[in-house]
């Protein structure tokens, strides 16, 4: 066995690790999700996986880490970049998901998904040429943000890149509309606020927000840029 195909080995099938707290909020419900991104980008969002592929800089022979891949078009559309010399891994915490992208990943043998949780990640250390999170961190619980960039940046390899992406912060008009999804798609887990009322899981969706983090963990180029259709993209590179 070559060396590289061991590397595909080890990322394919890595050591779990326990974690006991909610991995925040859920989306179970497939065909919702899958309807709602129809009707959100006007039928685009093939459109948008290929622009936001390209800002994610994955190229041939990459091996990129898509966390919160949901039903997994995009990391398709990474596997495409990658060609069959690079790998992508899809993690999500939700099984449905998970078991709807494995079931439609095609022939693409250089893509793999798993559940996993992002501030969680059962994956070896400098592992990835790129991560993506796409409409991602709006999920996960406030207080555990940040760690899930800290484990971000440790599967990172030196001159790794990053891309968050979320839905465009001066897209008003889309900002009421996502709040559907609560309704059709998802199964929350720990989204009340402190004095016990009802949290608002999308207020979160300007990545702009994780700037400053990202530049205290240690991630330099930090960049925010508009992608077409309502999307906001903020990347950053891993020092090496």
């Amino acid at each position: 066995m070559s060396h590289n195909e061991q590397h595909h080995r080890t990322l394919e099938h890595p050591t779990e690790q326990a974690s006991t707290s909610p991995p925040g909020i859920l989306i179970t419900r497939v065909r919702g999700y899958n309807l709602f991104n129809t009707i959100f980008f006007g039928g685009r969002r093939r459109r948008l996986d290929t622009a936001l592929a390209t800002e994610s800089a994955a190229a041939p022979g990459s091996h990129v880490l898509d966390i919160g891949c949901g039903p997994g078009r995009f990391a398709g559309a990474l596997a495409d970049r990658v060609g069959l010399a690079g790998l992508v891994v899809g993690l999500d915490p939700s099984g449905p998901m998970v078991d709807y992208a494995s079931a439609h990943a095609g022939r693409r043998s250089n893509c793999h998904f798993r559940q996993g949780a992002a501030q969680s990640l059962a994956l070896p250390d400098s592992s990835f040429d790129v991560v993506t999170a796409t409409f991602v961190m709006h999920h996960i619980p406030e207080g555990q943000r940040e760690a899930a960039l800290a484990q971000i940046f440790r599967v990172l390899r030196p001159g790794g890149r990053l891309m968050l992406a979320d839905m465009d912060p001066l897209d008003r008009v889309r900002a009421g509309a996502v709040r559907i999804l609560g309704k059709i798609a998802t199964h929350r887990h720990e989204t009340a606020t402190e004095d016990g009322s009802a949290a608002d899981p999308f207020a979160a969706t300007d990545v702009r927000n994780y700037a400053d983090t990202l530049r205290r963990i240690g991630f330099e180029a930090v960049e925010f840029r508009a992608v077409k259709p309502s999307t906001g993209c903020l990347v950053a590179v891993r020092p090496g």
